[in-house]
């Protein structure tokens, strides 16, 4: 059976019978109004609901359209609004299973609906970047010549994943995680909607909170979640669904831990204060909870990258560059897959050498600040790139360093009230050893005296 077909009997199938259906796909919204989040690419207007119609002149846009997002948020289901909005045949691949046979097929079969029946085809590609070159180009002749809209969805940067003709045929849309208040949103409406539970079952404001951790932006693992807890709630009898009943079901603890309150504090400190001594089986330990509570990955990974100057410093110059690429990777990825990001951080991190002299030395440094100690630039560091500057002296004696053969000057850099002052002293840890001999070493060589 061609997968086309087969796609189109399958959603016939969840018409006729949608109580057979699994809860997510029976909420899935019908229109662009019933969607969760998403709030930037629904406003009046935008490319999205200019493609289902909406606007003045009807259907405008590219044939193809490329969402880019994490995993639940919504990718499959603005393909499937898109294609009821316009009437048009919904066929959905994925590109683990299928290849360039199945992608022919479907354009063969879309070809002869569009001759035969005169009702476009909307081609859900999911996982796109699993496809090679060879099978992206696959899509490059139905693309050009409208034989179908081809919608293609990512959780990877398409600019590194997509082929460049595809991408320049197509719009980029981004989807952002759900936040906390779309998820509540759509387990209420769940719970009452006669397409879902219909009241059968109620959720306590502890159970709600466990099923917003658990989901982490996620809209179909919240309501795959909320089903089974729903049916386990009922198998016993009950209407209400506990935080037992959902831990049982989920088998998931309930972390107790307020992303608003005092744990959240209290465990990053915790996490940051077990890098800072080194302690790596402490500092995972803490991650762990933040990870399993929900905590926002990015913000874990600012913690970090303050982690990796604050204490680590010049002692390992890799620890920065670690903490920012892990950064960079979680905004990229986001969760289940970041958790092994910021545990390859948190480990380098905690067992890198350890020293804040960059910490103490820009304190020192705004404290002199602060306190009025500042006075003015030497004359002959000032601009002399200006007409006028010679005759006020400045830029007059400035000895260029790159004219010796130490490359170091002895010259005054600093204030005459700070000639002498001295912020930073290296330690003897790890790399930031030779920092200390490097400092020791032009600082003679700057004929400085020593405070």
């Amino acid at each position: 059976m061609e997968p086309d077909l087969f796609t189109a009997a399958a959603e016939e199938r969840q018409e006729k019978d949608p109580a057979g259906s699994p809860l997510a796909v029976r909420m899935r919204p019908r229109t662009l109004d019933e969607v969760v989040g998403q709030q930037h690419l629904l406003k009046p207007g935008s490319p999205l609901r200019r493609l289902v119609g909406e606007g003045v002149g009807g259907p405008a846009g590219p044939s193809s359209v490329i969402l880019w997002g994490p995993p639940g948020t919504g990718k499959t289901t603005l393909a499937y609004v898109v294609s009821k909005a316009t009437n048009k045949r919904f066929v959905e691949l994925s590109a683990i299973t299928a290849g360039v046979k199945e992608v022919r097929a479907v354009i063969d079969g879309a070809r002869r609906a569009t001759g035969g029946y005169g009702k476009e085809t909307v081609l859900f590609l999911d996982e796109i970047h699993r496809f090679s070159k060879a099978q992206q180009d696959s899509l490059l002749p139905a693309v050009e010549n409208r034989w179908v809209t081809l919608i293609a969805a990512t959780t990877e940067n398409p600019y590194f994943s997509v082929i460049s003709p595809l991408l320049s045929r197509s719009l980029l849309l981004t989807l952002e995680p759900l936040t906390d208040d779309d998820v509540r949103g759509l387990l209420r409406r769940a719970l009452g909607d006669e397409r879902g539970l219909k009241g059968a079952v109620t959720l306590p404001e502890d159970t709600e909170d466990h099923f917003l951790r658990i989901a982490g932006g996620d809209a179909r693992r919240a309501l795959t979640a909320l089903e089974a807890a729903a049916g386990a709630a009922l198998d016993k009898g009950e209407t209400e669904i506990s935080l037992t009943t959902l831990e049982e079901v989920v088998d998931r603890a309930a972390v107790k831990y307020d992303r608003d309150g005092d744990q959240h504090y209290d465990v990053a400190s915790a996490l940051i204060k077990s890098i800072r001594g080194s302690d790596v089986d402490a500092a995972l330990h803490y991650l762990a909870r933040m990870i399993e509570a929900g905590e926002d990955p990015r913000f874990i990974a600012r913690r970090l990258m303050i982690s990796a100057s604050e204490d680590i410093g010049l002692a390992d110059p890799n620890a920065l560059p670690i903490a920012v690429a892990a950064a960079q990777a979680v905004a990229m990825i986001g969760f289940p897959e970041a958790a092994l990001t910021l545990s390859h951080a948190t480990i380098a991190l905690a067992l890198a050498p350890k020293s804040n002299a960059a910490t103490l030395a820009i304190g020192a440094a705004r404290e002199d600040v602060r306190g009025g100690l500042a006075g003015s630039v030497p004359p002959h560091l000032r601009d002399g790139h200006y007409k006028g500057a010679a005759k006020l002296g400045h830029a007059q004696g400035y000895v260029y360093p790159h004219d010796l053969a130490e490359g170091i000057a002895e010259q005054q850099y600093a204030p005459d009230a700070l000639k002498d002052r001295e912020y930073y002293t290296p330690t003897r840890h790890g790399a930031e050893a030779r920092y200390a001999d490097a400092v020791e070493w032009t600082r003679k060589r700057l004929g400085r005296k020593r405070s």
